[in-house]
C-alpha cells in the first residue's frame, strides 16, 4: 500500500463543506428550531442549544484542518468525525421526542393484531439456546462494523465515489433521526418493561403518554447472559441507550443500504462476507426486543427509498 498518496495535497480539493457536512447543518437548524419550541417543555434546552453549536463549530474546524491539509487523509477524517458523533446525535432524538406522548402502544397493539402474539417477546423464549442467543447478540453487534467496512472499503478502492458512499449513509442516518424526533416509539424493551410482561401476554397494551420523559429503565437483554457477544450488546446498551428510535429500524435499514452499496461496488467477496450478518440484524433486533417486527419491515422499506432518495441527490451534486 502507497501511504503517501493518501498525505499527498489533493489538486482537486473542495473548497467549501462536503454534503454530509451540509447535512449536519440542516439538521442542527431543524432541531434547533424544534428546540426553541418546545423550550419551556424540555429539561435542558440550554445544553440542547449549546451541544448544536458545539457540533457545528466542531464541523467547521474539521474543514478547516482539511483547507490547510487538503489530503485524503484528512478528508477521510472529516467524514469519520461525522460518524463517530452518529451516537450522540441517536441519544439527543430522545430528548426531542420527550415533547410528544409515546406511540409504543399503537404499534403493539399493532403486532398483536398481526401475529396474534407478541413475537419480541415469544422469540426470546423459544429460542434461548446458548449457541443461538450469542448468534444473535453477533449480529447485533456487527451493525457499526458493516457500515465502517463499507466506507473504508469505498476509501480505499474506490476513492472516487467515497464521499457520495459516505452522503448516502449519514444523510440516511438523519433521515431516520428526522423520524425519531417525531415519532417517540421505543420499542418492547422499554415499553414492555414499562407496562410489564404480564400485561404484555395478556395483550394488554395500555398508553402511557410522557412515562419516558422521567423514567430510563429498560429489560434485560435476554440469552445467555455469560456469553461474550450479550456482554458487548449489554456495555452498549448501557452506556448509551435510550428510550428512542424504533420505528422504523435503522438498523435495518442502513444495513440494507450498506448491503446496496456492497454490491454497486463491484466486489462480489465483500457483499457475500457482509450479507449473513445484515440478514441476521433483522431477526437479532426482535430477537434482543430492540424492535417490533413492524419496524424490521419498515425499516426495509425506508432502506430502499432512502438509498434512491439521497442517490438521486448525490447525483445532482455531481458526488
Amino acid at each position: 500500500m502507497n501511504i503517501k498518496k493518501y498525505f499527498k495535497r489533493e489538486q482537486s480539493a473542495r473548497k467549501g463543506l462536503m454534503a454530509i457536512e451540509w447535512v449536519i447543518i440542516i439538521y442542527a437548524a431543524l432541531t434547533l428550531l424544534i428546540v426553541l419550541f418546545g423550550i419551556n417543555k424540555l429539561q435542558y434546552p440550554d445544553a440542547m442549544i449549546f451541544d448544536r453549536l458545539r457540533m457545528v463549530a466542531i464541523t467547521l474546524g474539521m474543514w478547516a484542518v482539511y483547507k490547510l491539509v487538503p489530503c485524503r487523509a484528512t478528508r477521510m477524517l472529516r467524514v469519520l468525525m461525522q460518524f463517530a458523533l452518529i451516537g450522540w446525535w441517536y441519544t439527543d432524538t430522545y430528548s426531542i421526542n420527550c415533547l410528544f406522548p409515546n406511540l409504543d402502544h399503537i404499534f403493539a397493539s399493532l403486532e398483536q393484531s398481526l401475529f396474534g402474539y407478541q413475537p419480541s417477546l415469544i422469540f426470546c423464549e423459544n429460542y434461548n439456546q446458548i449457541w443461538f442467543s450469542e448468534l444473535m447478540d453477533m449480529a447485533y453487534a456487527s451493525y457499526f462494523p458493516i457500515i465502517a467496512v463499507v466506507t473504508l472499503y469505498y476509501f480505499f478502492k474506490r476513492y472516487k465515489e467515497f464521499e457520495r458512499t459516505s452522503f448516502i449513509i449519514i444523510a440516511s442516518f438523519f433521515a431516520f433521526y428526522v423520524i425519531y424526533a417525531f415519532v417517540p416509539v421505543t420499542g418492547p424493551m422499554y415499553y414492555y418493561k414499562a407496562v410489564g410482561l404480564s400485561e404484555i401476554a395478556h395483550g394488554s397494551f395500555p398508553a402511557i403518554g410522557d412515562y419516558f420523559n422521567t423514567h430510563l429503565d429498560m429489560l434485560e437483554s435476554p440469552g445467555y447472559k455469560d456469553g461474550i457477544f450479550y456482554h458487548i450488546i449489554n456495555n452498549v446498551h448501557n452506556a448509551g441507550e435510550r428510550p428512542t428510535a424504533a420505528f422504523p429500524s435503522s438498523h435495518v435499514g442502513i444495513s440494507l443500504i450498506c448491503m446496496i452499496l456492497a454490491w454497486r461496488s463491484g466486489s462480489r467477496r465483500l457483499f457475500f462476507i457482509l450479507l449473513p450478518f445484515a440478514v441476521l440484524i433483522c431477526f437479532a433486533t426482535v430477537y434482543i426486543r430492540a424492535h417490533y417486527v413492524i419496524d424490521v419491515f419498515a425499516g426495509l422499506i425506508f432502506g430502499v427509498v432512502y438509498y434512491v432518495l439521497w442517490s438521486s441527490v448525490a447525483k445532482r451534486l455531481k458526488l
